[in-house]
C-alpha cells in the first residue's frame, strides 16, 4: 500500500532585494538593499590600479573596473549567496567623467583617462566661424576652448591617431559596466557628465548641428545608446553571470552618476533641500525642475530623478584635502590608528574638538586645484592669519572650515541663479562620517544638516532607481519616502553662526579677489599651473 502523496508546501515568501553596484574613485562596492532602503549586504574591492606615467596624468586600467566589479559581487555572494533568489534587479552608479575608448569587440584600446587627469590637447578641431563669433559675443570663447582642450577625445585624436582610428565606442565607466553586464553598448542619461556631445538641457546626445560635434572628433555612432533613469538597459548575460554570480536574465536598470545618486539616496529632492557630497570632489547641489546654470555656460547635470536637473557647484579637491592633511601632518593619528584599530579620521575629529570655532583667525581657501570660472584657471590655495599660537590642530580645523565656506559660496551662487532658498542640507559621502565636519557645516551655513541612515547613499540612490524602474515602488517620490530617512541632525549653534558669518563675509569672500592678481603673477613666473 503506497502512502498518499504529500501536499506541496509553497516556499516562504522572499522580500525583494536590489543589487546596487557602486564604482567610485577608491573602490567598487556590491550593495544589497531591501525596499525599505536598509543595507542588507555589502562587499567592497579597492581600486588601486591608478598610474601617473606623466606629471598630472591619472590613468586606470579600463578592464580593472570590470574585474573589481565581478570580484565585489562574488565576494558578496560568499556571505549572502542565500539571498540571490530574492534579487529583482541590478543598477549601476559610478564615478563621473572617467572615459575610455573601446574597439568593435568592446576591448579597451587604452587605459581610461580618469576625472582627476590634467592632460590637455594642444591642437583642437576648428569650430565654424559663426559659432566662434557667437561665443565671443557671449563672453564664453575661453570656456569653449577649455572644453575642447580638456576633452579626452581631442587628446587621443591628437596624440594617439592610430589608436583613435580604431575607435568603435567612447564610453564612461558606467557605459563599460553596462556593456559587460548586458552585452549592449548602452548607458544611462543620468551618467552623462564629461566632455561629450551631450545636450544637458534636453538630456540626449546633441543634434547634428550643435557646435559640440565640431569641437570633438566624434560621430554619433561612436557613442552608446542612452536610456532614461529607471529605464531598462538589458539583462544579465550568461557570460556576466558566470563572472559575477548575478543570476542570468536579471534586469539591469538605469541609475545615475554617483553625485546625483547620492542626492537621491539622501532624500534631497525638493528645491529647498541642498545635497552636500563630502567626497574626493566636494559638491553642493539642488534638484530642480528647470535648467539653471550655476555659472554662465556651465550646465546643470542630469539629476537621478528623470526630467530634473542637478544644479551643482564643485570644490574640486574637496575632502581629498582631509587625506592630504592626514598624509602630510597626521603621522601621530595614523600611528595610533594602526595600534588601536580606530580610524585616523576619528582621531583627527578629536583634534578639532580642542580648537575654537574660527581656528583663532586661521583662514583657508581650498583651491588646491584650479577651476574654470570661479576660481579661475590660475587659482591656488591659500592659508592666511598664522600666528605663534597656531598648531596643526588649528590648520586641520581651518581645512574643514575652508571647505564649508567654499560650499556655502556655491550654495549662495545656486540660490542667486535659481531663486531657490535652502532650508536644510543632506550630507553624503565618506566625509559625512565626521561629526566635526557636519557641525562646522551647520554653523557655517546656518542651516540644519541631516546625516542619512546609511552613508552608502550613492548605492541607495541606484537602488531607488532600480525599485522604481521595476515597479516595486510607484514613483520616485514614493520610493524616497519609503527608502530614505535621517539618522542624525546637526543644528546650527547661534554663537558659532554669528562668528562664521562675520569671517565668511569680511575675510573669506574677499580673499580670492585680493589674491587672484598674485596667483596670476605666480603662474606667469613659474608656469604652474599650465595656462589654458
Amino acid at each position: 500500500m503506497t502512502a498518499p502523496p504529500r501536499p506541496e508546501v509553497a516556499p516562504p515568501p522572499v522580500e525583494p532585494l536590489l543589487l546596487a553596484i557602486d564604482c567610485g574613485t577608491q573602490s567598487v562596492r556590491a550593495l544589497l538593499f531591501d525596499l525599505e532602503g536598509s543595507l542588507v549586504g555589502r562587499a567592497g574591492v579597492p581600486l588601486d590600479g591608478y598610474r601617473s606615467p606623466e606629471p598630472g596624468w591619472v590613468e586606470h586600467d579600463a578592464e580593472a573596473f570590470w574585474a573589481a566589479t565581478a570580484l565585489a559581487c562574488q565576494t558578496l555572494w560568499q556571505t549572502h549567496g542565500h539571498l540571490r533568489p530574492a534579487l529583482r534587479g541590478v543598477a549601476v552608479t559610478t564615478q563621473r567623467g572617467t572615459v575610455m575608448p573601446l574597439d568593435a569587440a568592446g576591448r579597451a584600446l587604452a587605459p581610461a583617462i580618469t576625472w582627476m587627469d590634467q592632460r590637455r590637447a594642444a591642437r583642437v578641431p576648428v569650430i565654424h566661424a559663426l559659432w566662434r563669433a557667437a561665443f565671443r559675443l557671449a563672453g564664453v570663447a575661453g570656456t569653449v576652448r577649455y572644453f575642447q582642450r580638456e576633452a579626452e577625445a581631442n587628446w587621443w585624436a591628437e596624440q594617439r591617431p592610430g589608436l583613435w582610428a580604431k575607435l568603435h565606442k567612447l564610453v564612461l565607466v558606467s557605459g563599460l559596466l553596462h556593456w559587460k553586464l548586458t552585452g549592449r553598448f548602452v548607458d544611462s542619461v543620468g551618467a552623462q557628465v564629461g566632455y561629450l556631445p551631450f545636450d544637458f538641457r534636453r538630456h540626449r546626445w546633441c543634434k547634428a548641428w550643435d557646435w559640440k560635434w565640431q569641437a570633438l572628433p566624434l560621430r554619433p555612432d561612436q557613442l552608446p545608446e542612452l536610456v532614461p533613469v529607471g529605464g531598462r538597459l538589458g539583462e544579465i548575460t550568461a557570460a556576466a553571470a558566470e563572472l559575477t554570480g548575478i543570476p542570468v536574465g536579471l534586469p539591469v536598470i538605469a541609475a545615475a552618476a554617483d553625485k546625483a545618486s547620492e542626492a537621491l539616496g539622501a532624500g534631497a529632492m525638493a528645491d529647498d533641500v541642498g545635497a552636500l557630497s563630502f567626497g574626493t570632489t566636494a559638491t553642493v547641489s539642488v534638484c530642480l525642475r528647470r535648467h539653471v546654470e550655476p555659472l554662465p555656460f556651465v550646465p546643470p547635470y542630469p539629476a537621478a530623478w528623470p526630467g530634473h536637473f542637478a544644479c551643482e557647484v564643485q570644490v574640486f579637491r574637496g575632502f581629498w584635502m582631509v587625506r592630504w592633511f592626514k598624509e602630510q601632518f597626521g603621522d601621530r593619528e595614523q600611528g595610533e590608528a594602526a595600534r588601536t584599530g580606530r580610524s585616523a579620521e576619528s582621531l583627527l575629529d578629536e583634534l578639532v574638538a580642542g580648537v575654537p570655532a574660527g581656528a583663532l583667525g586661521l583662514m583657508l581657501q581650498p583651491y588646491w586645484t584650479p577651476g574654470l570660472r570661479h576660481p579661475g584657471p590660475d587659482a591656488k590655495g591659500a592659508v592666511i592669519g598664522f600666528g605663534d599660537v597656531h598648531t596643526r590642530a588649528h590648520l586641520y580645523r581651518a581645512v574643514l572650515e575652508g571647505l564649508a565656506y567654499a560650499l556655502r559660496e556655491g550654495r549662495e551662487r545656486i540660490e542667486r541663479r535659481s531663486g531657490a532658498r535652502l532650508t536644510s542640507l543632506r550630507a553624503c559621502g565618506g566625509g559625512a562620517r565626521s561629526d566635526a565636519a557636519l557641525q562646522i557645516t551647520a554653523d557655517v551655513f546656518g542651516l540644519p544638516v541631516l546625516r542619512p541612515h546609511t552613508l552608502e547613499t550613492s548605492g541607495l540612490g541606484a537602488a531607488i532607481a532600480c525599485a522604481v524602474g521595476l515597479g516595486l515602488h510607484a514613483d520616485f517620490p514614493a520610493a524616497v519616502r519609503r527608502m530614505t530617512r535621517a539618522a542624525q541632525h546637526f543644528l546650527p549653534q547661534p554663537r558659532q553662526v554669528a562668528l562664521y558669518d562675520a569671517l565668511y563675509r569680511d575675510v573669506y569672500q574677499p580673499m580670492y579677489a585680493r589674491l587672484a592678481p598674485l596667483y596670476a603673477r605666480i603662474q606667469r613666473i613659474t608656469g604652474y599651473p599650465e595656462k589654458v
